[in-house]
């Protein structure tokens, strides 16, 4: 299971291969190996091997994790020859929006955008311009994978003979959970908007008079995730959007720029670049409130109300969350926490930070929730939650029967991923591929 996790992970990996990794070697760089008329560098494979450990930490002892890197990005360039020669077209539109998401998530990981910078040899607005160009080839590569795998199933006979050849490796299933949560943020008093008023109808008057807003966001934009895009948010489906935000970009034509426009976070700007019947192209500059001296008291009270009105049964956790959580992404899904991106309710609690696994471990069965939380975030600003335990799976060893779900989806990645590995090698066949010594 370990070796299929590191073979998706490095070969198709996102947000590494143009991150180039002059500051993570005190050696020269080197050719590694030439594909094609491509060449690939030991600071390419350098700067993968530091993203994959930042993502993936049980690869980190990996003694043959370098030569694996080298191997996956060799297998990419190949991949990406043949969707060029096969024309492969991509969504430009989804790759800006989750360059952008992919952007904050690694920002994340460290304390702060200098030391970012300086870990990753590269400027922010190369890294994202890294994620984005490693965006479009992951999306050539999947279009591709998906034409080879369309149609492919698995019988229970393979299912079984699967699990006879690889019950040994199968390793436990961990524990899942699933979770619903309503975030409060402090009330920011009226003195501590004075100033952030003040620097966002300056920069209004200043983009009224001719200046460019791609410019001024970089300049001046707060919102780490999309400043140095020049405040680009990318394509965001409606209903994704703080209400005043979202209602205020909808009333604009496309190129207009709103007035000043407050949400939760502080003041907007807002652009309209393009809009659709149920999304839209928008880019902001965002100056935030200064929550320093935030009072919680009044956060902290109306949790303790939902909270009592969802015990009692008075009204549903997902009812309550749709209509007074802060966080607009798992409001709109009735509070439901969605961890990595991924569409499903069920994850593993080790996804999550050690203070929300103690909080998870304190509710005990369906339909516990826990007092008010104070959680603060590696970046961004605190807040105060309420969690709710809606399911828990404990950890166990696969079952046949019980787990055939589970048991089959292994089975067919194992079948897709060997027929499309036997593809690949097949394509190294016709393209020039030579590798030094290691």
């Amino acid at each position: 299971m370990k070796k299929i996790l590191k073979k998706a992970a490095l070969l198709l990996f996102v947000g590494s291969s143009s991150l180039h990794a002059s500051a993570l070697a005190d050696v020269a760089d080197r050719i590694v190996a030439v594909v094609g008329k491509e060449v690939i560098f030991k600071s390419d494979i350098d700067a993968r091997e530091l993203m994959l450990r930042l993502q993936y930490p049980q690869l980190a002892k990996d003694p043959g994790l370098f030569r694996s890197v080298l191997d996956g990005l060799i297998d990419q360039k190949i991949i990406l020859a043949k969707a060029q020669i096969d024309s492969v077209s991509i969504d430009e539109n989804s790759i800006t929006s989750t360059s952008i998401e992919r952007f904050k998530e690694l920002s994340t990981r460290f304390a702060s955008k200098a030391e970012m910078e300086s870990r990753l040899g590269k400027s922010s607005a190369g890294i994202l311009e890294g994620i984005r160009q490693e965006l479009r080839n992951q999306q050539m590569v999947d279009t591709l994978r998906r034409k080879k795998s369309a149609g492919i199933t698995v019988t229970y006979g393979e299912v079984m003979a699967y699990y006879a050849a690889n019950r040994e490796k199968i390793p436990q299933i961990p524990e899942e959970v699933s979770l619903s949560q309503i975030l409060k943020y402090p009330q920011v008093t009226q003195e501590n908007k004075a100033q952030p008023l003040a620097t966002i109808e300056r920069i209004l008057k200043e983009l009224k008079g001719g200046a460019d807003f791609a410019v001024m966001a970089k300049q001046y934009s707060q919102d780490p995730g999309s400043a140095q895009a020049g405040g680009d948010l990318g394509f965001i489906p409606k209903g994704q959007l703080i209400p005043s935000f979202e209602n205020a970009a909808y009333a604009l034509n496309e190129g207009q720029i709103s007035n000043v426009v407050e949400t939760r976070y502080g003041y907007h700007i807002i652009q309209l670049l393009s809009k659709e019947l149920n999304s839209i192209h928008a880019r902001h500059i965002l100056i935030v409130f200064d929550r320093k001296e935030g009072d919680f008291s009044g956060s902290i009270r109306e949790l303790e109300t939902l909270r009592s009105e969802a015990l009692s049964g008075k009204e549903s956790f997902a009812t309550l969350a749709k209509q007074y959580s802060d966080d607009p992404a798992s409001a709109a899904i009735g509070g439901l926490v969605l961890v990595g991106g991924s569409t499903k309710p069920m994850f593993s609690p080790l996804a999550l930070r050690p203070q929300l696994q103690q909080i998870i471990a304190t509710l005990k069965k369906s339909g516990d929730i826990c007092e008010p939380q104070k959680i603060v975030p590696q970046q961004g600003e605190p807040f105060y939650a309420i969690f709710r335990l809606n399911d828990r799976r404990e950890a166990h060893t696969l079952d046949p029967e019980k787990d055939y779900a589970y048991l089959e989806e292994l089975a067919l990645n194992n079948k897709t991923q060997q027929i499309f590995s036997q593809w690949v090698q097949q394509l190294r066949k016709e393209v020039y591929v030579r590798t030094s010594d290691i």
